[in-house]
């Protein structure tokens, strides 16, 4: 029978389910107390939160589909990193602390959805930032725009330099006779 506790910690995790479009799993196992808060403190920076969590009450919070697909790296001590639009940052700043403490392990993620394994992470965290993406992006559309201005101007200019010269014709023509 479950105890107040324990559904009000499924209540919190569902809250947070929904809040978060990216989760990743880890492993935390060795990992000390200032290493964990160094790394929350890491994840904050972008909005992201972590937590350690119970796994069958992560089981039941998330719902048939999420664990379904996560059940086989629900086992053992496992972190969650709850992040938000940028799956990106959260994932350099697990790469990052998993290679400089060399204790942490990553298990999977749910990205946009998406089940995504521990390379697929890795891969995403070689990715530029999302606000990076977006400009080259939006620099890419820009260039043929920014080439067809400049062809039509240069179309605008070379009528309005002839008529200059035909003018400055007629006023040399009538200023000789």
């Amino acid at each position: 029978m479950p105890t107040a506790k324990k559904e009000a910690a499924v209540e919190e995790l569902r809250e947070r389910l929904a809040g978060s479009q990216n989760l990743f799993l880890t492993d935390f196992a060795g990992l000390t107390v200032e290493e964990i808060t160094k790394l929350r403190g890491e994840l904050r920076k972008d909005g992201s939160t972590y937590a350690v969590v119970k796994n069958t009450l992560f089981k039941i919070a998330a719902g048939e589909d999420i664990a379904k697909q996560l059940d086989a790296f629900l086992a053992g001590p496992t972190g969650i990193v709850f992040a938000g639009t940028d799956p990106v940052a959260p994932a350099k700043a697990i790469k990052q602390f998993a290679d400089d403490s060399k204790k942490l392990g990553i298990k999977a993620a749910i990205v946009d959805g998406k089940f995504a394994d521990k390379s697929q992470i890795e891969a995403l965290a070689s990715l530029p930032p999302k606000a990076e993406l977006i400009a080259k992006l939006v620099g890419s559309l820009a260039s043929p725009l920014r080439g067809l201005v400049t062809v039509l101007s240069g179309n605008q200019s070379g009528l309005v330099r002839v008529l200059n010269a035909i003018r400055e014709q007629k006023d040399a023509a009538g200023s000789n006779a």
